[in-house]
Order: C-alpha cells, then sequence, then structure tokens
C-alpha cells in the first residue's frame, strides 16, 4: 500500500470509525454470535490477492462488529469501564503510523522522552510525590508480575544473579486478599514463589478491605516457622466490589518487616485525578510500587497501564539487559526504558495518553469521572429505598454491588443456593436482551451482581434505564419460577 492509497483508505476507515462510535447505542450490547461463527465466516485458506478496503469495511460490519461485545455502549456496565476515548484512538493511530521502533533511546529518543513526560504529568496530576518514577506497561497484570520479581530479588539479595530461589526451608511469602485481582496469584506462581507461599489475608465483612491485623499475626507466624515475607499486595478498588485496603495501616506492617508493598488500583486509579478523592489511597506514599490504568475508567485506550516505583535503581538492577547491539554513547545519560520491564521492544504507547491529555483535557476528564461517582450514588440510594433489592458492599467509587431478595414460595425472602441461582439467572435473562450487560462474581462464598457505571457515553438517562430494566427482568425471573 503506498501513502496515497492509505490516505483514501485512512479516510474511509475513520469514516467507518466515526459512524461505528456514533451508533453504538442503537445496537446490542452482548456479542449475538454462537461460538465459532466469526471464525466460520472466513475461509479456511488465507487470501492469495488483495480486495478493496470496501470489502474489509464490509466483513467489519458484517462479521467482525456482531462478534463483539460493545464495552463502549453506554448500557454496558460488566466488569469494569474499558473506556477508548476517540482522542486517544488517534494517538494510538498516531503511534502505529509512526512506526517508531522503541528497543533503546537511541532507537526513538522521542518515544523514550515523551513516556518520561507523560508519566510525570499523570504522577503530578493524582497528587503524587516526586519520589515516584513512572513507565507504561500494557496491564496492570504486567505491572504486578514485574513488581513481585522485584520484590523477590530484594527479598532474597538478588538471587537471581547467583543459584536464584533454592531454600525451601526459608520460602519468600507474599500477602494478599481473596479480593484481590486474579493477576496476583498468577504473578506470584510465574515469579516462583509457589502457591503454597502466597498468603490469603482475611478482610472484614461489611467492606471487604483486607484486616490489618490479621495481616501482622499471619506474617508474624510465617517469621516464627522460617519464612521470610517478601511482598505484601495491597489493593484500592477490589475487582469484585471496589474495596480499598488500609494502606497506611498495611505501610506501617511492611516497613517493620522490610516487606514490598505493590498497590493495585487498576480500574480506581483513576480516582486520584480528583483532589476530593486522594483521602482514599491515604498512605500510598509509603509503598514501593503502584499502578493503575488510565485505559480503564479514565478512558485512554488500551494498553496504557501506569507503574510507578519509589527505587527505579532496583528496578533496573532486577530487569535490565544490556547486549552489545544496543549499546551506545548514551549510555548512562538516558532512561533505558527496557529496563523497566519484561519486554525488549515497546510501543509508543505514550501518544495515547499524550493525545488525550491534549485534546480532551483534565477538565473534562475530571468532570466525567465525577458525573459517573454521582451515578453510583444515586443508583446506591434507589437500591437502598427498595425492600426486594440489597445493597451488599460500599460503595466508595462508581460500581455498585447489588442482589434482588425476592419472596419465595414459602413467603419467606430467598436465602442460600435459591438466592444466588435466581440472581445469577435474572442478570443472564437481562443480558440476552441486548439492553444491557451485567457482570456476577462470587463475594464470601455468595453471588452478587455488579454494575459498574463509568463508560464514556453512559449519562444519567442510561442509569436510570438500567435500573428499570434490572426491576424489572428481576421480578419476571421471580414470578416465572414461583408456584401459582
Amino acid at each position: 500500500m503506498t501513502p496515497e492509497q492509505f490516505r483514501e483508505a485512512g479516510h474511509d476507515l475513520i469514516d467507518w470509525i466515526a459512524d461505528y462510535r456514533a451508533g453504538i447505542g442503537d445496537g446490542p450490547v452482548l456479542a449475538a454470535v454462537e461460538p465459532g461463527q466469526v471464525a466460520s465466516s472466513f475461509a479456511p485458506s488465507p487470501p492469495s490477492e488483495s480486495v478493496t478496503m470496501t470489502s474489509v469495511l464490509d466483513e467489519l460490519n458484517d462479521v467482525i462488529v456482531p462478534g463483539i461485545t460493545q464495552v463502549q455502549h453506554p448500557m454496558h456496565y460488566g466488569w469494569f469501564p474499558s473506556n477508548a476515548s476517540l482522542s486517544s484512538v488517534l494517538g494510538d493511530m498516531a503511534s502505529s503510523g509512526l512506526g517508531s521502533l522503541g528497543i533503546s533511546w537511541e532507537s526513538s529518543p522521542a518515544l523514550t522522552e515523551v513516556e518520561q513526560v507523560v508519566c510525570d504529568w499523570m504522577r503530578q496530576l493524582c497528587g503524587l510525590s516526586e519520589r515516584w518514577s513512572g513507565t507504561i506497561h500494557d496491564t496492570a497484570s504486567t505491572a504486578c508480575f514485574v513488581a513481585l520479581l522485584s520484590a523477590r530479588e530484594r527479598a532474597s539479595d538478588h538471587a537471581q544473579v547467583s543459584g536464584g530461589l533454592r531454600d525451601p526451608d526459608r520460602p519468600l511469602t507474599v500477602y494478599c486478599t481473596a479480593q484481590a485481582h486474579s493477576s496476583v496469584r498468577k504473578a506470584a506462581l510465574l515469579a516462583g514463589y509457589g502457591a503454597d507461599n502466597l498468603r490469603v489475608v482475611d478482610v472484614d465483612p461489611q467492606t471487604y478491605a483486607m484486616k490489618s491485623d490479621d495481616l501482622a499475626a499471619m506474617i508474624e507466624s510465617d517469621l516464627a516457622a522460617g519464612a521470610k515475607p517478601a511482598c505484601i499486595v495491597a489493593t484500592v478498588g477490589t475487582t469484585g466490589t471496589t474495596a480499598i485496603d488500609p494502606l497506611a495501616a498495611v505501610a506501617a506492617i511492611a516497613r517493620q518487616h522490610d516487606c514490598w508493598l505493590h498497590v493495585d488500583a487498576a480500574m480506581a486509579g483513576s480516582a486520584m485525578l480528583l483532589p476530593e478523592q486522594r483521602h482514599l489511597f491515604d498512605g500510598i506514599e509509603e509503598a514501593d510500587s503502584l499502578c493503575w490504568n488510565p485505559h480503564k475508567w479514565m478512558g485512554t485506550i488500551l494498553d496504557t497501564s501506569l507503574y510507578y516505583v519509589a527505587d527505579p535503581e532496583h528496578l533496573i538492577r532486577v530487569m535490565s539487559t544490556n547486549p552489545s547491539y544496543l549499546q551506545s554513547a548514551a549510555d548512562g545519560k538516558v532512561v533505558q526504558y527496557r529496563d523497566w520491564g519484561i519486554p525488549l521492544g515497546r510501543r509508543f504507547r505514550s501518544l495515547k495518553l499524550l493525545f488525550h491529555l491534549r485534546l480532551d483535557g483534565i477538565e473534562s476528564i475530571r468532570a466525567r469521572l465525577r458525573r459517573d461517582l454521582d451515578n453510583a450514588q444515586w443508583l446506591a440510594a434507589e437500591i437502598e429505598a427498595n425492600p426486594e433489592w440489597d445493597l451488599v458492599a460500599p460503595v466508595p467509587f462508581q460500581t455498585v454491588c447489588t442482589i434482588h431478595r425476592p419472596l419465595g414460595a414459602d413467603g419467606m425472602p430467598l436465602n442460600g443456593e435459591e438466592l444466588d441461582t435466581h440472581n445469577r439467572a435474572w442478570v443472564e435473562r437481562l443480558n440476552r436482551t441486548g439492553n444491557a450487560y451485567l457482570t456476577t462474581t462470587v463475594v464470601e462464598g455468595r453471588w452478587i451482581v455488579r454494575v459498574s457505571i463509568g463508560v464514556e457515553s453512559t449519562e444519567r438517562e442510561h442509569v436510570e434505564a438500567l435500573w428499570a430494566l434490572m426491576q424489572t427482568t428481576a421480578d419476571e425471573t421471580a414470578l416465572s419460577v414461583r408456584p401459582e
């Protein structure tokens, strides 16, 4: 494809994207395909000749779009906000169009230095101190893995450069709650700690936040047994309920035992952009590392996860690689981001944040976050006012956790397995309509319904429509199984 052909095709694609986004609320939220349907729409053998851009766009319309659960839809309330602001989409396109090679400062000085700039801009916008140095990873899962590798090497006095972890009588231990993201367990396994050395700390039964007293007791028990506490992963905004672990108390325990503290604020970290929300992060300055994802609630397109460390020299010692073919006269004078994470090559991810901040402006982003917080509080109040609905967790951010508790055949409110079955059933029924999308999860042994508010296009009218759908669908589901 020549630049002129690209220009023509690119205009067609931009028009298609704009039309798609403008009309996204008119279609169903849930992907309307069966397993294998999308794959079977393609020929079994690769194409031998080129086709027109019109044919490719037809394929997008007819095959791809029906196979997507529309997370940009204003009635999408599942998982977490996964916004992709069009301003950041332009930055992503610029990154791809430049085709820059990020393997060293010398291979793309602008890639490195713009990343330094936007990471520091975001630090300032979040009210974080100058002790933090940042980089951009693809996801918080990768950031967590890097944090656990850093913790492992500090606790083992850099065992990776000698014999590795080979003392079963003094294992390194990692601490988190059952509410922590699944990536914590995965990172602990991949980093070589072993499943037996991952400790699950109890949570408060009302807030679902880590119990610091239980953490302290667990660490003391491990020390008495000959283990070495290596890392605590505290979460601000857990996946299930957006619970907030007590960072200040956890940080004090971490300092006492020279234990690495990583803070996972993947979704809720966007709230640090709001000065009035920063008290929810009290104690974060005492952590060793933290991550949060602008590609969630804030709205910068995937894959844009900010990872900050208090001691970049330790990170570089753990992660550095310096093959002869990458050595240059700039070494020692510049940041080499290949030494800040797993991959050698990296995309010009910072352009997504640069375009988002420059084209939308931070105040419009803050206004949208405040809107979502207000909408969550409105829905929580509606639920609390309805005797058939329970609000099952605090609402510090934009996620509302609830269950519908109708009367059973005996005239008493449902409980136990029957209640779980009912709530899963009405959510599935609602999702199948395509009118909205919700997700469920298990918290402390029971199934709950999560309403995650925060899609860029979701306004109060959409939340009101969702609440009406929830009530109607839940009532209809209860009636369908209730004896005459």
